[in-house]
């Protein structure tokens, strides 16, 4: 069984997945969507699900620096359940602060891209990395996803 990681924006869901073992993470692909207009990439994401043969979500909570939960938490919580509802497969979440900016500084340091290039990976590399929290977090255990 694989996890499926996401990093969940208004715009954008990256998304990676762990191999076989839950020891590794891998960013997949980042799905375009709108929050506003309620499209949320289930068709692709459905597509991965059965790719990967994925059964279960670690979703990235965006909590603020003193750990406090602003709107984007509530929205990936609202993403969480959707996946619930949709997959009828467990979701967990991971705090994620501070993975988007450790993204970009891997990509910075290691990769010297471009912005516009880091601007195509960013969400797919912050999935990887919240997945790998995640992964550390519970001992690479994946029957520990609620």
């Amino acid at each position: 069984m694989r996890l499926m990681g996401l990093d969940v924006g208004s715009r954008t869901v990256g998304v990676a997945v762990s191999d076989e073992l839950g020891w590794t993470a891998q960013g997949v692909e980042i799905v375009k969507i709108n929050e506003d207009q309620k499209e949320f990439g289930l068709d692709r994401v459905s597509e991965l699900v059965k790719q990967y043969d994925v059964g279960g979500f670690v979703v990235g909570l965006p909590k603020n620096m003193n750990n406090t939960s602003g709107p984007r938490v509530d929205a990936a919580k609202a993403y969480g359940q959707l996946m619930i509802d949709t997959f009828d497969l467990p979701v967990d979440y991971q705090d994620e602060r501070l993975t988007t900016v450790e993204a970009q500084r891997m990509l910075i340091e290691q990769a010297d891209t471009s912005r516009k290039k880091r601007k195509k990976v960013i969400d797919k590399l912050a999935a990887s990395l919240i997945l790998e929290n995640y992964l550390d977090r519970h001992g690479k255990l994946l029957n520990n996803l609620k």
